[in-house]
């Protein structure tokens, strides 16, 4: 049988045989459909031209068409499943969820309570590529810096590392240092710019003050958004030049990250990064397969899905035509509105957080798709002109579904028609413009999307040995402290009723003992981190407490998840459910 590389076939093999378990001459039917088969038997058997069905090699064809099939089973490399992602509603029952894309659940949500889900683009519908993305925004600003705010030239031939920093970080401004701290603001791992500062400098700079620090703005700032990466990693260049560069910067720290953000600024407003992206969004933008699925099920379940970012029409348009479009090749060539018929209403220019509040009083406009002309609107109703003329017809494929800018939450839920915002499920990136204005000032419900999520939990699940062993390294510790406590206790109160020579040998011992623990727990639990970031550890972890990023999603996402499309792999009535809570009295009781 003579197979063509790279094309789709079917066969039926009849092989008959003698077995044990079979009555004689049974015959076992073989049917196989592939569109990716054809390369893989004929790589298996690329020096044969034909297929020897002899009895000694009978077995051997089981055996490599059972192997093959299984090889393309677990790579899904077939076309088909490109052009059908499977989602949740998908044919067949009972598929499991890879750990790296579960939804995990803060706070119970009763998906039978939301009438309206909805969405940010950037950096939840739209995941951008660090590698390139991130480096476009780093080079950038680093132009901004040299040729408007007259930084040194030297600037220029800096280079990104864009897996160097991460999100929940704090930058102190005034003193040059980058943080990490536990849930109780504590911080844990600090830099100079790229110098680690030692315990001693850590204590006496954020340790040794008679009232804690809030570690907010104005004085710090937040690195709780990827976006802030680049600027982030690039304050850290600044201060480690300045240190080694005395009078080339005049600037202070703090007017060094004043001017990061001001270039940072710039870049936007003169449409230096969107006019790269536009160009080539495939570049910059993940491709995920999924978003359709997910939206056609959501809307198909009987809800509303609306769509709220802080970007304008003209890169909304772009974005979205790569994500949901029939092709993602020559996008800005190819544009149209059939996209909106996901949505029904778009808000573009939302500047939020203050979206988020009622009482903002920023004006509602209607864009017309096709033009980007603003209309002046009524809370969203078209105002009559005095020159009928004058108003451009508005060619939306759909009047139902409907694309404004600016506007507040109050416009939107008349919009939507939403009687309590308990209805409203929104999903973003940004833990304090997205996630926790929305969940504090309006008490929609939330799910926040961390896409390093992915990463960390499959790594965890590898490690859970090693969790084990740092435990018992610090149990041992543990013991070890307790026996010199009471050594010590001993000697200094009851020292005439013990050999003072022999509790002071064992003394001696126990305290070599409790060195030997401490430096091996240090160095286990140090590489430990080190296997999540190199530099700052896991994500959601600093130490043994909860990291500040960690605290900050537990308080104010109802939900997280890495991808946004995840929520296709569950049904849109699923019911979700927090895990048990423990208290340290009851983790060693109670915990399974």
């Amino acid at each position: 049988m003579r197979i063509t590389k790279g094309w789709p076939f079917s066969f039926c093999a009849s092989l008959f045989c003698f077995s044990p378990f079979l009555s004689p001459f049974s015959s076992r039917i073989l049917r196989i459909r592939s569109q990716g088969f054809c390369s893989l038997i004929s790589n298996k058997f690329l020096c044969r031209r034909k297929v020897n069905f002899a009895p000694d090699s009978r077995n051997n064809l089981l055996a490599t068409i059972r192997m093959m099939g299984t090889a393309q089973s677990e790579k899904s490399v077939c076309p088909e499943d490109d052009k059908h992602p499977r989602v949740w509603s998908s044919p067949g029952e009972g598929r499991s969820i890879d750990i790296g894309k579960q939804i995990f659940c803060n706070r119970s949500l009763n998906m039978r309570n939301i009438v309206a889900v909805g969405f940010d683009m950037d950096y939840t519908l739209a995941q951008y590529k660090p590698e390139t993305f991130e480096t476009l925004a780093y080079e950038g600003t680093i132009k901004k810096l040299v040729n408007d705010l007259g930084y040194p030239t030297e600037l220029l031939k800096w280079t990104f590392d864009w897996t160097y920093m991460v999100r929940g970080l704090v930058l102190d401004k005034k003193r040059g240092n980058i943080l990490k701290m536990d849930r109780h603001k504590y911080v844990k791992v600090a830099y100079h710019g790229f110098r680690e500062m030692k315990k001693e400098e850590k204590v006496a700079t954020y340790g040794s003050t008679l009232i804690r620090d809030a570690f907010d703005e104005p004085e710090y700032a937040l690195i709780d958004t990827l976006f802030s990466l680049a600027e982030a990693y690039l304050f850290a260049q600044l201060v480690d030049f300045k240190d080694r560069n005395p009078g080339k910067i005049s600037a202070d720290y703090s007017r060094m990250y004043k001017d990061v953000r001001a270039a940072v600024d710039l870049c936007h407003r003169d449409g230096t990064l969107k006019k790269m992206v536009a160009k080539d969004p495939g570049r910059y933008i993940n491709e995920d397969t999924l978003i359709v699925p997910m939206l056609k099920m959501l809307r198909d379940s009987g809800r509303s899905t609306f769509l709220v970012t802080n970007s304008l029409w003209d890169y909304t348009n772009i974005v979205m035509n790569f994500l949901c479009g029939s092709s993602s090749e020559n996008v800005p060539a190819g544009l149209n509105s059939d996209w909106l018929k996901y949505f029904d209403v778009v808000i573009t220019g939302s500047a939020k957080p203050r979206f988020f509040h009622d009482e903002n009083r920023t004006n509602l406009f209607e864009v017309d798709p096709e033009s980007g002309m603003l209309l002046n609107t009524d809370n969203g109703t078209p105002m009559p002109q005095v020159d009928s003329s004058l108003r451009l017809p508005v060619k939306t494929l759909d009047k139902n579904r409907l694309v404004f800018q600016g506007g507040n939450v109050g416009h939107l839920h008349k919009l939507l028609s939403i009687e309590s915002s308990s209805q409203v499920l929104y999903v973003g990136d940004h833990i304090y413009g997205d996630i926790l204005r929305s969940k504090k000032v309006l008490g929609w419900r939330t799910m926040l999307v961390v896409p390093e999520l992915e990463n960390e939990v499959k790594l965890l699940s590898t490690l859970k040995g090693t969790r084990k062993e740092l435990q018992l390294q610090r149990n041992n510790r543990d013991h070890v402290e307790d026996k010199i406590d009471y050594l010590k206790w001993n000697l200094r109160f009851d020292g005439g009723n013990v050999a003072k020579e022999d509790v002071l040998a064992e003394l001696e011992q126990l305290q070599s003992q409790q060195e030997q623990y401490r430096s091996s727990h240090q160095k286990s639990q140090r590489e430990h981190h080190h296997k999540f970031h190199k530099v700052w550890g896991q994500l959601m972890k600093t130490g043994y407490q909860n990291s500040r990023f960690a605290h900050q999603v537990e308080r104010f996402a109802c939900l997280y998840t890495s991808q946004v499309t995840n929520l296709s792999l569950y049904s849109p009535d699923k019911y979700y459910r927090p895990s048990e809570d423990f208290m340290p009295h009851e983790f060693d009781i109670l915990s399974l």
